[in-house]
């Protein structure tokens, strides 16, 4: 399986349930020895904490898996490659014949990240045979969530252990290149408003759960997310995203983050063009069906879970079913099989990948308030109190 540059693309595309595929070890394939895992983190240099502060976050974070995908398109475009999005970063699988250019586009999407949000990308870059050595395992699988949405399945700890390669590599490097700052981020769009749950009580909960034990794996998130289908209903019923909630913002504020965002600089074409189309979009949306269709298909395509070895999911639900939820996962964290952490907000925020706008899109879907990154801020707090307790 070595030097097979469509090892994701050819993989089978499963449409049994999440269960099924978990409890299934043969759909689950090895990711070849010479591929990579290529980890991005945006790291703020501003202390603020604000919502402004996570939206633009939130999109440095976009773009890195749009200037990835884009880059991945130009070199050929039959080639998929897995990606994970988690608010404040994202890792990639990538080929070998992929990485020189992949790695040049993120060096140069690192000054562009630098210039227009003042935030330090940084990247890291790891061979799977150097995350083999370690122990580690990195299988994966396709899991068809619904008409429009596929998304790739991980267990083993291979993101886990690259993140401890990286640091190790990457720490004194620089990935800012000044010498090429062109950046490729056709389709990012930064257009909806805050979306907030489809019933006045519920809230946003953005839960992050690591188990280690790459043994327990299987048992462990079969486990939760049959409480979470339980408690919350399926993947639609609990999802923060709901047609009738989705509202475009058509002002100029709005359309000049996203300008910045995509282009780096002040481009009253653009500013324009896109406002008249984000302003008639809302028309459009409301009295055409191709519009409504459009709507309809956002939902599905909203990548509100992710297992990359660990879960990381949004969803909507009420104070009370989120205390049902806490009862298994803190029973799991004090028998030591998991740690996890959760935040609990108001709404959504959305950043987006068009290619077109009928089925090619994709919807990046994390909470207001920090999202993910309030939820690792949270697990890396027990972490800290666990090993002061055991350093007493």
């Amino acid at each position: 399986m070595q030097n097979n540059p469509k090892f994701y693309t050819d993989l089978q595309r499963h449409e049994s349930s999440l269960r099924e595929l978990l409890n299934n070890d043969n759909l689950f394939t090895p990711v070849p020895s010479d591929w990579h895992v290529i980890l991005v983190e945006v790291s703020e240099q501003s202390k603020e904490t604000h919502n402004e502060f996570y939206n633009d976050l939130n999109l440095a974070t976009t773009g890195s898996i749009i200037s990835v995908l884009n880059t991945i398109k130009a070199i050929d475009n039959t080639i998929k490659v897995p990606y994970f999005f988690r608010g404040n970063g994202a890792a990639f699988l990538i080929p070998e014949m992929a990485l020189q250019q992949v790695n040049e586009a993120l060096q140069n999407y690192a000054l562009h990240v630098f210039k227009v949000f003042k935030f330090v990308l940084k990247i890291g870059d790891v061979k799977m045979e150097e995350v083999y050595k370690l122990g580690a395992t990195f299988r994966v699988s396709k899991l068809k969530l619904n008409k429009y949405l596929t998304t790739p399945v991980v267990l083993g700890n291979g993101i886990i252990a690259a993140k401890k390669l990286s640091r190790a590599k990457t720490q004194n490097e620089s990935h800012i290149n000044e010498q090429k700052p062109f950046v490729n981020l056709n389709g990012m769009e930064c257009r909806w408003k805050e979306v907030f749950p489809n019933e006045h009580e519920k809230k946003v909960l953005c839960l992050l759960v690591v188990c280690e034990d790459e043994s327990l794996q299987v048992e462990v998130f079969t486990k939760i997310m049959d409480e979470i289908d339980y408690i919350f209903g399926n993947l639609k019923e609990r999802s923060p995203i709901s047609t009738i909630k989705l509202k475009l913002d058509n002002s100029f504020i709005k359309m000049r983050k996203e300008m910045y965002a995509r282009l780096g600089k002040f481009d009253r074409g653009y500013l324009v063009q896109n406002w008249l189309i984000t302003y008639f979009g809302k028309f459009y949306f409301k009295y055409f069906v191709g519009g409504k269709n459009y709507l309809n298909r956002v939902s599905q395509l909203s990548d509100t879970i992710i297992l990359d070895g660990t879960i990381n999911t949004v969803f909507s639900g009420t104070d009370k079913q989120v205390k049902n939820l806490k009862l298994l996962l803190d029973t799991m964290e004090s028998d030591r099989k998991i740690t996890y952490g959760i935040h609990e907000t108001y709404a959504s925020i959305m950043s987006c990948y068009i290619e077109d706008r009928d089925e090619n899109h994709i919807h990046f879907v994390d909470g207001t308030e920090g999202g993910y990154m309030s939820a690792a801020l949270h697990i890396k707090s027990k972490r800290d109190k666990s090993n002061t307790y055991f350093r007493k």
